[in-house]
């Protein structure tokens, strides 16, 4: 909303319009983290992707909330900014799970090491740990549908923006 009220008194209103565009391209970009954890690209380093994805989505949507500021009339842009929200949101509960969950297997590994176990009996012990430990599954499950939900109503946003854009 500063950002915004800063183009108000600026009177650069225009840029916030076309916020939406490098927005939406720096959430496109972003899902190239998702496509590798889909097998569907073999490049990049996993870690490397989410870090990437999580700095492209945030820029993104702020962008895209710069673009939205306070001048939505109809309750499309409102919805999809609502879903873009929820989104964002739901990513970081992810990240926060994801974290949590490296930080017990961690301190797993640290309290079998201690007790004197094998290396072997370790990995064991942690796979058995890790897989009942499916707190990220469920997540996705979440995520995934709050995604779709997020895209379809911007890419209706959009398409609806080209259909009533005045060419003139």
């Amino acid at each position: 909303m500063i950002i915004d009220a800063l183009l108000h008194l600026f009177d650069l209103v225009w840029i916030g319009r076309y916020l939406g565009i490098p927005g939406t391209i720096l959430i496109l970009l972003s899902f190239f983290y998702s496509m590798r954890k889909c097998k569907l690209i073999t490049v990049g380093k996993p870690r490397v992707l989410l870090i990437l994805h999580e700095t492209l989505t945030w820029l993104g949507a702020l962008m895209i909330l710069v673009h939205a500021g306070v001048h939505v009339y109809t309750i499309l842009p409102w919805l999809a900014l609502t879903a873009m929200m929820v989104n964002v949101i739901s990513g970081m509960t992810g990240k926060y799970l994801l974290d949590r969950s490296r930080r017990f297997v961690a301190e797993k590994k640290e309290s079998y090491t201690q007790r004197g176990l094998t290396d072997e009996a370790v990995e064991k012990k942690l796979f058995w740990d890790a897989t009942t430990l499916d707190v990220m599954k469920k997540w996705r499950t979440v995520h995934l549908p709050i995604t779709l939900v997020f895209a379809v109503l911007s890419i209706t946003h959009i398409l609806s923006i080209f259909l009533f854009w005045e060419w003139q």
